[in-house]
């Protein structure tokens, strides 16, 4: 019997379908193995040794394949076909090795396929090889870099820069480029410019549009018509003038579909026509390639195997017909430089199975697939072909002419499957021009000039920044989404309306590490980095030799900052920031100048609890203080003791700014009461609105509504964590508009209370955010939205999502890993009420069958499910690693 050992139970049950009675598949659940977040996990002073550890979440994992190592004959690693997977395999081998569970004798096979399908699977399990030693130190490169880099700059950070959380080898490289392009929109000036478009008519009496191109016998550039004044004088020439069309220029074209995805190219297409994360695209993308319908998901490749080309090309022919297959077929060469990287292009492993065939619940996977195939078909698929005509329409005289462009489809070709999404709006060829000859005389409709201002550089979307990674030569395939997701988990980076903004903390630690770090921040040293451990990957390169340069470089890069004083760094970026910081007032007066005692000037300074903040220098006399991010006067004002917007019950009342926005309180802090009544200003309300009366009204919140005619008990109304809402006993009903809050009376209460139940509310069973699966041991495992935040659910073990994870994104393999801590954490040993008996991993091995790695645990006994979940673990622990995911 053999023993297969593969990432992911959901990948393991398929594969554990295309296998025979003398396999037992088990999951190790990712890497076993990873260097202990302590100093000396890489020895700079031996050669850079490398100390691991087994993660205290895979030894359960470990053992169980220790265990069904007992009766095996093989050890088969079927890890993903890539560099971690190479890894993976690696640390395994490794790991049972020093833990005496692998014999001598026991040999150990490494297999790999791009698709798990029968047919990939079976092959693969016929070619065996031995782990890629090459690939396994370029891995230890990547890894080894990333601890020198986060585990010694991180400490820089939160020692200069207090409130700074982490840095890493490419993580600060990309907060570096959406930090910079703010600064580019913040230091853009807008441009005026006119353009002139007239409506025309032709002797048949049909309508087209043109617009101005040439005034005055000259050809007009962007910016030559800058005024409205200029911008009339060209409508007056326009209508002084009789008008005939002076040429007609009709050119075919062809347009060639996209090429098949890879990685970074279904990233970015997924974020455009979806609005999808890197991260909730590769988690659905991943859980497709474990599903077996499609090939591995991380590739650089965009080449497509011989009989997928020919499956596809057969599958075009019974949709389209055969004027939708290309004479030969398209072949499309990598651009990848590493090899490794480049696996086959993310196809469909069943080109004849279209989405709607699958039947995917999950709307993400289903999404996701439909994209994948339609793109896929329309590779190779004919050509569009079109028609573009260019009308000139002048005056006798040549002092005006105007211009008209139209397009005509004659063919669809690949555009009736599949058209790729654009990043931003561009100039588009108008629709079908009526039929028009040269000479034809044309009538004046109404000639209209138009104001433009020129546009900042857009912010980045998630799919250009992946684009922008790409081009400068930052991070691979595999790292991607796990450096996005990373900046906005750390708090340098939000997003909004699927714009990527820097947080003031990411400014600082920008400026922070380009100023006394800037080597290592530079794109192209970025770039160069990742070259040569591709290197290393080829064989071309020893791993030490590129962690000995660049360990020497970079420690003394890291002793050059130990007498640097914070004053010093804030200093350097209260000066770099300061066009930020300090905009210029409309008054014209100093924009440092303190608003409050109009003595001291303003400055960056640092809180004891860490973060940063603007001050006034003439402390303790004044006690200004306003957030980072505020530099409106309206809200300047508000900052430190607030505006006073009157008296109640002897009370002071103030409207104020603080972290999370403007708010009202009442009262000072003082010893007998150090945190006063607040209430933040709900969406919607203007800080120039407020006064006394609305201040009152959101500080007596909730507002009694009276008791409920069925039991008497209360309901009141209030605006809490997920908006307006009224309440009754414990089933809470949101309400549309916040003003509600204010007037709701008993009768529409009640009614919007009975809604709540009848869509279940409290009482009953609520709705779970989304299904993620079977538990290897029974019962369904759910995403929930609860009252702390969303968790996962099997059963009665609920587990809290980590800050930073969203419900959308969530993997059953990443709720197995939760609900399988939270139950060892919940009940050591006890057996649980909450879930189907589960046998245990070894007996299941000795009967030959799939073992899954959790079965070796019990989930969480039925009294500690009932007790209120945990937090999700403190960045703590984070902080201690200094590692940054890239």
């Amino acid at each position: 019997m053999a023993v297969v050992v593969v990432e992911s139970p959901a990948k393991a049950k398929t594969i554990n379908k295309y296998l025979g009675p003398g396999y037992t598949v088990l999951a190790s659940f990712g890497h076993v193995r990873d260097l202990p977040a302590k100093d000396g996990s890489v020895d700079t002073d031996h050669d850079f040794e490398m100390t691991w550890e087994v993660a205290a979440e895979s030894r359960k994992h470990v053992r169980a394949i220790a265990e069904a190592l007992k009766d095996a004959n093989d050890l088969i690693l079927a890890a993903d076909p890539d560099r971690e997977g190479e890894a993976i395999s690696w640390h395994l081998t490794e790991a049972l090795a020093k833990s005496r569970a692998l014999k001598k004798d026991t040999p150990v096979k490494r297999v790999v396929f791009n698709a798990i399908t029968k047919t990939a699977v079976s092959e693969a399990m016929k070619n065996p090889r031995q782990v890629d030693m090459e690939l396994v130190r370029a891995y230890l490169a990547r890894r080894a870099l990333d601890y020198l880099v986060g585990f010694n700059l991180s400490p820089v950070l939160w020692r200069k820069l207090p409130g700074s959380k982490s840095a890493g080898r490419v993580q600060s490289v990309c907060l570096r480029l959406i930090v910079e392009r703010e600064m580019e929109i913040e230091a853009f000036r807008a441009r005026e410019y006119w353009s002139v478009g007239a409506a025309l008519t032709t002797p048949r009496g049909q309508e087209f549009n043109a617009r101005l191109v040439s005034l005055g016998g000259k050809r007009l550039d962007k910016f030559d018509l800058p005024t409205s004044e200029s911008a009339e004088i060209a409508v007056e020439a326009i209508r002084k003038r009789d008008l005939f069309v002076q040429s007609v220029e009709a050119k075919p074209a062809n347009r060639n579909p996209a090429a098949p995805f890879m990685t970074s190219t279904l990233q970015q297409e997924a974020s455009r026509k979806f609005g999808m994360g890197a991260k909730q695209c590769m988690s659905a993308a991943q859980r497709l390639y474990e599903a077996g319908h499609i090939t591995y998901m991380r590739t650089d490749g965009i080449d497509m195997a011989p009989e997928a080309v020919m499956a596809t090309r057969d599958e075009i022919r019974r949709r389209y017909g055969a004027d939708y297959v290309p004479a030969s077929p398209r072949m499309y060469k990598n651009k990848a430089k590493n090899a490794q990287e480049a696996h086959e292009c993310i196809r469909p492993t069943d080109m004849g199975a279209a989405a709607d065939a699958l039947r995917l619940t999950d709307t993400d996977q289903r999404r996701l697939y439909d994209l994948i195939w339609k793109r896929t078909i329309a590779c190779q698929m004919e050509a569009a072909r079109m028609e573009r005509t260019t009308v000139d329409t002048a005056s006798r005289d040549g002092q005006v002419v105007l211009r008209a462009t139209g397009q005509v489809v004659l063919f669809d070709g690949f555009l009736k499957v599949y058209e790729e999404g654009r990043d931003e709006d561009g100039d588009e060829d108008g629709a079908r021009l009526p039929q028009l000859a040269e000479g034809d005389a044309l009538k004046k409709g109404d000639v209209t000039p138009e104001q433009h201002f020129t546009q900042p550089p857009p912010r980045y979307t998630e799919a250009t920044l992946v684009k922008k990674m790409e081009e400068l030569g930052i991070g691979r395939p595999s790292t991607y989404a796990s450096i996005v997701s990373t900046i906005q988990d750390r708090g340098y980076v939000r997003k909004e309306k699927n714009r990527l903004l820097p947080e003031d903390k990411g400014r600082l630690v920008t400026i922070f590490l380009t100023n006394y770090f800037r080597k290592y921040l530079e794109y192209d040293f970025t770039a160069d980095l990742e070259e040569q451990l591709d290197d290393v990957s080829a064989g071309s390169r020893d791993y030490k030799e590129v962690l000995s340069r660049f360990w020497e470089d970079f420690s003394a890069a890291i002793a050059e900052t130990a007498d640097l004083r914070i004053t010093e760094v804030l200093e350097k970026i209260d000066e770099v920031l300061a066009p930020h910081l300090y905009p210029p007032r409309e008054d014209g007066t100093d924009p440092r100048l303190c608003p409050k005692c109009g003595v001291g000037r303003l400055n960056l300074k640092t809180a004891r609890s860490g973060g940063a903040f603007i001050g006034c220098n003439n402390y303790p006399e004044c006690r200004y203080t306003r957030p980072l991010g505020v530099t409106d006067e309206a809200e300047a004002e508000l900052a430190g003791d607030g505006r006073l917007l009157g008296h109640d019950n002897g009370d002071p009342i103030t409207l104020r700014t603080g972290r999370f926005g403007p708010y009202v309180q009442r009262g000072e802090a003082s010893e007998e009461v150090p945190k006063p009544p607040r209430a933040s200003l709900p969406k919607g309300w203007e800080i120039d609105a407020m006064d006394l009366e609305r201040a009152l009204m959101l500080l007596n919140l909730p507002r009694p509504v009276g008791p409920h005619p069925e039991d008497g008990e209360p309901v009141e109304a209030g605006i809490g964590r997920y908006g307006p809402y009224v309440k009754h006993g414990r089933v809470y009903a949101n309400l549309p508009e916040v003003d509600e809050v204010f007037t709701i009376g008993m009768n529409r209460a009640v009614e919007v209370l009975a809604q709540k139940a009848a869509r279940g509310g409290r009482g009953a069973a609520a709705a779970p955010l989304r299904e993620l699966g079977a538990h290897p041991d029974g019962g369904p495992v759910s995403v929930m939205a609860g009252r702390y935040g969303p968790y996962v659910k099997w059963g009665k073990v609920n587990a809290t999502l980590p800050k930073g994870t969203e419900p959308e994104t969530v993997t059953l393999d990443e709720a197995l890993e939760l609900i399988a801590a939270k139950a060892t954490k919940a009940g050591k040993g006890r057996k649980s009420a909450a879930a189907p008996k589960a046998a245990t991993g070894a007996a299941k091995a000795k009967a030959g069958t799939k073992t899954k790695a959790t079965a070796s645990k019990k989930p969480a006994a039925a009294t500690a499910a009932g007790k209120t979940r945990k937090k999700a673990e403190s960045p703590a622990k984070e902080r201690k690693t200094g590692t940054a995911g890239g």
